[in-house]
């Protein structure tokens, strides 16, 4: 389906007629910024590869334990994508994919400190680093004084792979967007350019799909309108893409146009706190609510936790619930109070799964999430029904029981409804802990 412009008003005919040219506004972004993506290649697999010689050129995948039914696909190497192996696909399929395909378990601790040693070579070009996850990074190299974009990808480059042994893909470009692409357009240890002057050749014959935050739901409703290249993107007029997407259809609008101009945070930017939330995978089906209560409460404490650490408290709660069928639940409600107290969390989280879960199938994984966090210090309207005395001694109770945790580990003091099996990973509740060098 295409756009018949008979049928659109005189301005939305003009804007479709103008969207093509819109050559000043791009050049005037691109006079600001220089703008590197920088994508460290098959991160995961590249690092254990790294780490173990005997793993160079051959079909890997970094996995999660199939015994705790963690076993998916977290990262592949170039070898084992060429034989159909993705991410997230389970273990046994990939090996169907790939007969000769490795296995390997994360090493998290190792794929941290390799990140950490890129980003010391991106400081010595800018401290306009925006981490995007662990192996990208945007870069603004705008006023270097090293040389050109095209310069300074070209030394990131050599040097990750003469100092770490990895290899990136580079994207330069005049804004983040476009860097992004251009780093996806060529794999691995490869530069790609996108200039103003080039940027409708390469970019709008691309699909839609390819677009940063282009997502599937996305792309299948711009497939439905017509829309399915970045240049059929770009010609569609702003106002019918914000009817459709509200704002985000404009910001569509731009990035599909070169016109985004948001700029890249400095290394020590610290994004704001939208919500922390905790989840599991079970090590085997929770078949009442009594057990999912459980992993709720256990869960919480962390939540609680990083609250505090935060300074923040949350006016709602949000539970995210997988049946052992991969369906996937998600529901929220709001505090009566807002609260920073693990319990009070687990407890609402109960009543909300309780309410809404159809118990057709037993639950296989289990997130909670403390939402619209709020500073800890602001004045809260307490209502008629709420008891401040009881939620001040309650307060006081989980203060303690975080100092007693800070001194002497995590699970010095817990909940005597969390003894025994939880159904989740790794439970070493009672493990012996040496004294203030745990719960950090």
């Amino acid at each position: 389906m295409s756009f018949d412009k008979c049928a659109l008003d005189r301005e939305y005919y003009e804007i479709y007629n103008l969207l093509t040219v819109r050559s000043e506004e791009v050049i005037m972004v691109a006079e600001r910024q220089t703008i590197l993506h920088s994508d460290m290649n098959s991160f995961y697999a590249s690092v254990e590869a790294m780490l173990d010689p005997s793993l160079k050129g051959k079909a890997i995948a970094v996995c999660g334990a199939t015994e705790d039914r963690h076993g998916i696909v977290l990262a592949k190497s170039e070898k084992a994508k060429k034989c159909g192996v993705k991410t997230g696909m389970v273990n046994f399929e990939a090996r169907q994919k790939c007969p000769d395909l490795i296995l390997v378990p994360p090493q998290y601790d190792q794929y941290l400190k390799y990140s950490k040693l890129a980003h010391e070579i991106y400081y010595r070009y800018t401290d306009q680093v925006e981490p995007f996850g662990m192996d990208e990074c945007w870069l603004d190299v705008s006023h270097s004084v090293v040389g050109s974009g095209l310069t300074i990808a070209e030394e990131i480059r050599r040097s990750t792979r003469e100092e770490l042994g990895l290899t990136v893909s580079i994207g330069v470009s005049f804004n983040k967007i476009f860097a992004k692409l251009g780093s996806d357009m060529k794999k691995p240890d490869a530069i790609t350019t996108i200039s103003p002057d080039d940027f409708k050749e390469k970019v709008w014959p691309l699909p839609a799909s390819d677009l940063l935050y282009v997502g599937r739901s996305t792309e299948h409703k711009l497939s439905g309108f017509g829309i399915h290249t970045i240049g059929e993107l770009a010609a569609t007029p702003p106002e019918m893409l914000k009817r459709w997407f509200g704002v985000n259809g404009i910001k569509l609008w731009h990035y599909a146009n070169g016109t985004d101009n948001s700029r890249v945070m400095h290394k020590d930017f610290v994004s704001p706190v939208k919500s922390i939330g905790h989840g599991i995978t079970c090590v085997a089906d929770l078949k009442d609510e009594e057990e999912v209560y459980r992993v709720m409460l256990e869960l919480s404490q962390d939540i609680g936790h990083k609250l505090r650490v935060n300074g923040l408290i949350a006016a709602g709660v949000q539970v995210c619930v997988r049946s052992n069928d991969l369906s996937g639940r998600q529901y929220q409600m709001q505090f009566d109070t807002p609260t920073r107290s693990p319990k009070e969390i687990a407890d609402t989280a109960r009543t909300l799964f309780n309410k809404q879960y159809q118990w057709t199938t037993p639950v296989r994984a289990v997130t909670v999430r403390a939402i619209n966090l709020l500073p800890q210090a602001i004045p809260v309207q307490t209502t008629i029904f709420s008891d401040p005395e009881r939620l001040e001694r309650i307060d006081r109770l989980e203060t303690a029981i975080e100092d007693i945790r800070r001194r002497y580990g995590k699970h010095s003091i817990i909940n005597a409804t969390l003894l025994g099996d939880l159904k989740m990973p790794g439970d070493n509740r009672c493990e012996v802990i040496m004294p203030g060098l745990m719960y950090q």
